[in-house]
């Protein structure tokens, strides 16, 4: 993990949300919502600066892809949980936005080390759904933060250790992408923002002591709901979506008991009248048979050698989705 300190920008880091050794999930401590949660991206207030180490989503054939998807087959049923199976990524995201929903809360399970040959959540959105949003979406709040060149260094170099807990695991083009998600973003007219901590909840985390991937969990859920809230507000903005992307823990529209505190779902379903969407994005070969990912409400219901060139679709409860990408080729 980078962590350049000379300005607000160029300060990046991964928040601490990834997903556990072994190919664990996005919750707490393991997948969906946890100290194992996905997370990232760019800065908005220099997003020129994105990395150029990922590459590029190659956007005209993307854009096309998408387009073409929404003339294609109607879906599969293909078991519990209005599961449905599409036979493209895009069509399944088009059937996500159906309702029109001013905030879509993205999470992901974050690619881990030795996954690097098999295209991450993050690329994949970039490439497949991001040009599906131009001119739909306002604004994209990414989980990277972007370091304030007052706080000392000391602060942030042992919140940064803290963070080493749950990012060491994680895939090292896993900020790159983020980054390069920011960045394309811009170019599609879509304005990216980093969170942005204060000098004093880098402190908190600090005298947090053996909380302090909780205290993490609970700062990114409160700076995401408060970015989210101010962006919604705009004028420019009206009519517009917000997308939240990065860890499939703190998107959680009904976050388990105890992780209340890590989502910021029930809040900004609250402040949209409850036009929010929560979607879930996961890499078919990231999914193991481990207890974190055994612990998702999905996993008993999802067959992986049933469908695998088609993109599954859960829908475990209202306005919250889970969409399983096909076999990589």
């Amino acid at each position: 993990m980078r962590t350049p300190r000379t300005s607000l920008v160029a300060a990046a880091l991964l928040a601490a949300c990834g997903a556990p050794a072994g190919g664990g999930a996005p919750s707490a401590g393991a997948v969906a919502g946890g100290p194992s949660a996905p997370s990232a991206v760019p800065p908005s207030a220099a997003p020129q600066a994105a990395a150029p180490q990922a590459a590029a989503p190659a956007a005209s054939a993307t854009a096309a892809a998408a387009a073409a998807a929404t003339a294609s087959a109607a879906p599969v049923p293909c078991g519990a949980l209005g599961c449905l199976a599409f036979d493209a990524p895009a069509e399944a995201f088009a059937h996500v936005l159906q309702g029109g929903p001013r905030v879509l809360a993205v999470g992901e399970a974050h690619a881990q080390q030795g996954a690097e040959g098999v295209p991450s959540a993050t690329r994949r959105f970039t490439e497949l759904f991001l040009p599906a949003l131009a001119g739909r979406a306002s604004d994209l709040i990414v989980e990277l933060w972007a370091v304030d060149p007052r706080c000392r260094k000391e602060q942030v170099a042992r919140v940064e250790e803290e963070q080493k807990a749950v990012t060491q695991t994680q895939s090292a083009g896993n900020q790159g992408e983020f980054l390069s998600l920011g960045s394309e973003a811009k170019r599609l007219g879509i304005r990216p923002h980093l969170l942005a901590p204060s000098c004093q909840e880098y402190d908190a985390i600090v005298r947090a002591g053996p909380d302090a991937v909780t205290a993490m969990l609970e700062m990114i859920a409160r700076l995401t709901a408060a970015k989210a809230k101010a962006l919604l507000g705009r004028e420019d903005a009206a009519g517009k979506m917000v997308i939240a992307y990065g860890g499939a823990l703190h998107n959680d529209v009904a976050p388990r008991p105890g992780r209340e505190r890590w989502s910021f779902g029930p809040e900004l379903s609250a402040a949209t009248g409850g036009e929010y969407v929560e979607l879930d994005l996961i890499v078919r070969e990231f999914i193991k048979d481990s207890e974190s990912w055994r612990a998702l409400p999905w996993y008993p219901h999802f067959d992986r050698e049933a469908h695998p060139d088609k993109a599954v679709l859960f829908n475990p409860a209202p306005g919250a989705y889970v969409l399983i990408f096909p076999r990589s080729p």
